[in-house]
C-alpha cells in the first residue's frame, strides 16, 4: 500500500458521560468532575505522537465519540480540529460530534459550529417515554425532539439513531415509532440498530436473571425487513447494514472503516488501524503472513492510567500489534461486505497488495452464489438481502480452506 495521500479517519475519544447507560458496553465513565485543562493538553499530545507517524495521509474526517462529546469544552474540539488540519493534507472534512439530547442547547451547539464541527449524530435511542425509562436515557421524548430541531437549525448535516427490537415492543408498535422518526429526519442520516445484549453490561446481568425477554429472532427478523423497506420507500436506503442515507450524506468517517482504509484512534480505549510499512510481495519465497505492516493500535482504557501515561510518555497506548496478512484479507472483506456497495476489489488490492480472486476459494465463492448469499461482479463482491444479515457466518464460509 502506498501511503502518500491514503485516505485517513481520526477518531478521539471523550469517555465522561452523565449517567452509564444499562445497554452500553462503550468504554464511558462517570465522574464527579474533570480537569479539562489537562485533558486538553493530553489529547493535543496524543495527537502529536500519530501525526508524526503518519505523514502524507488525506485527512478525510474527524469524529468525537465517547462518552458524552458534548460535554466537552468548545475550545478543546477546535484546538483538535485546528491541530489535525495543519498537521495533515485535507479539503472536504467531515467533522462529527456525538451528542445527548441532554447536553444538547442551542448556545453549545452555536460554539461547537463556530469551532469546526460540520455533522452532528444524537442519541435519541428512542421515541417513546416507556422505552427511554428502560434503556436509562436521561432525557426526555420531548427533549429528543427538541434536540433534533436544535441540530437541524445549526448543521446542515445531521444523524440520529434509535434501537428498535426491544422488550415487549411489538412489529406494529416499531412501524409507529419508525413513521414518526422519517417525519423528523430531516438531516437525510439514520442509525438504526437492533439492540443486542453485550457481556459485562447491566442490561446482560438483569437477562440473565429473566427481567426481561427478547423479541424472537422471527420478529427481529421481520422489524428488519420492515427499517429496510420503510426507508428504501422514502430515499433513505441502507448502505450499510444498520446505516440510511439519502444519496450523498452517507458518513465519510464511518464508511473509512466499512471500506478498510486507515484511521487514528485519539484518548482513552481508542483504536487504531494503521499501514505504517507495506510492500507487496516481491518473492515467491515470502509466506503472505510476512508481508502485512498493518497495526492494531489500542490505548489504555482507564481515562486516570491514558492521562498518566500521555503526560509521561505522549502517547496512551496499551498495545500495538501486527496483524497478519490472512487476518487483514478476513478483516477486510468482513467490513467491505457489510456495506450494501460490497467489497471493492481494486481498493481490497491496494490494501493487501493481493487480488480478491487469490483469497477466496473459488469453491466456496461458487456454492455461496448458487446458495443466492453473494453475488460477484466485476468491481465488487457483495452479500445479497439474504445474505446481508448473515455476514458473520458467510465471511467463515467463504474464506475457510
Amino acid at each position: 500500500m502506498n501511503n502518500s495521500s491514503a485516505p485517513l479517519a481520526l477518531y478521539v475519544h471523550w469517555p465522561f458521560c452523565k449517567a452509564k447507560c444499562p445497554y452500553c458496553d462503550f468504554n464511558s465513565h462517570v465522574r464527579a468532575s474533570v480537569d479539562e485543562a489537562a485533558w486538553e493538553k493530553a489529547l493535543l499530545a496524543e495527537l502529536k505522537h500519530w501525526q508524526a507517524r503518519t505523514p502524507q495521509r488525506q485527512l478525510k474526517s474527524i469524529f468525537f465519540g465517547g462518552g458524552t462529546p458534548s460535554l466537552m469544552p468548545a475550545r478543546t474540539v477546535q484546538a483538535i480540529i485546528e491541530q489535525a488540519k495543519n498537521a495533515w493534507a485535507h479539503e472536504a472534512v467531515e467533522i462529527t460530534l456525538e451528542a445527548n439530547p441532554t447536553s444538547v442547547e442551542a448556545s453549545k451547539f452555536a460554539a461547537f459550529q463556530k469551532a469546526g464541527i460540520n455533522r452532528v449524530s444524537l442519541g435519541i435511542q428512542s421515541l417513546r417515554p416507556e422505552a427511554l425509562k428502560f434503556l436509562g436515557r436521561e432525557h426526555s421524548a420531548e427533549e429528543a425532539k427538541g434536540a433534533i430541531q436544535i441540530a437541524a437549525d445549526h448543521f446542515a448535516s445531521y444523524s440520529f439513531d434509535l434501537i428498535y427490537a426491544r422488550p415487549e415492543q411489538t412489529l406494529a408498535q416499531w412501524q409507529d415509532e419508525l413513521d414518526e422518526a422519517l417525519q423528523l429526519a430531516k438531516g437525510g442520516h439514520f442509525s438504526l440498530y437492533q439492540l443486542t445484549i453485550e457481556q459485562g453490561t447491566q442490561f446482560y446481568h438483569r437477562h440473565q436473571k429473566g427481567e426481561f425477554v427478547m423479541p424472537s429472532e422471527e420478529l427481529s427478523a421481520q422489524m428488519f425487513e420492515h427499517t429496510q423497506s420503510a426507508l428504501e420507500v422514502v430515499g433513505m436506503p441502507a448502505y450499510e447494514i444498520s446505516n440510511h442515507a439519502k444519496a450523498g450524506q452517507e458518513c465519510a468517517h464511518n464508511l473509512i472503516y466499512w471500506q478498510g482504509d486507515e484511521y487514528v484512534g485519539v484518548g482513552p480505549g481508542a483504536h487504531g488501524r494503521l499501514c505504517l510499512s507495506f510492500s507487496p510481495v516481491q518473492s515467491e519465497n515470502k509466506t503472505i503472513e510476512e508481508e502485512s505492516s498493518w497495526q492494531a493500535t489500542v490505548n489504555l482504557r482507564s481515562p486516570e492510567a491514558w492521562l498518566k501515561a500521555v503526560e509521561e510518555k505522549g502517547h496512551g497506548l496499551e498495545s500495538q500489534t501486527a496483524i497478519t496478512a490472512s487476518e487483514v484479507i478476513e478483516e477486510k472483506i468482513l467490513m467491505g461486505l457489510r456495506l450494501r456497495e460490497g467489497l471493492c476489489k481494486v481498493r481490497f488490492a491496494r490494501q493487501t497488495g493481493r487480488n480478491l480472486a487469490d483469497c477466496v476459494p473459488p469453491e466456496n465463492l461458487a456454492r455461496l452464489i448458487a446458495q443466492g448469499f453473494l453475488e460477484n461482479t466485476p468491481s465488487h463482491l457483495r452479500a445479497t438481502p439474504q445474505g446481508w444479515p448473515l455476514l458473520n457466518a458467510l465471511t467463515e464460509k467463504l474464506l475457510v480452506g
